[in-house]
């Protein structure tokens, strides 16, 4: 699995929010569930929604829900690439920032 620069990012960004908001431990708690979740694409690669606000792209971006994150992703040459971790409570429109790979 390839986790773009952007979903690092994200990532890292996540974790402090949650950090200086809820704390050390309910930060991991969360990061941890959002990896977990991740790992499901493993065996089970098309298990995520087409993302229908990232369509006309090059890739079929698609998506699995961990609590108030989306976790956008696509699949190239049997290859998982996690494209961003979206928090779901911010304005949709901001995923059409999601880099096209």
């Amino acid at each position: 699995m390839f986790w773009t620069d952007t979903a690092r990012y994200q990532f890292e960004d996540i974790f402090d929010f949650l950090k200086y908001k809820a704390g050390v431990n309910i930060a991991k708690n969360i990061v941890t569930r959002i990896i977990d979740k991740t790992l499901t694409l493993e065996k089970h690669p098309t298990i995520g929604q087409i993302e229908e606000l990232l369509q006309n792209r090059e890739y079929d971006y698609r998506y699995l829900i961990e609590g108030n994150y989306k976790i956008i992703y696509w699949i190239e040459n049997n290859y998982k690439k996690i494209a961003a971790a979206f928090d779901c409570r911010q304005n949709p429109h901001k995923m059409q920032q999601v880099d096209n790979y």
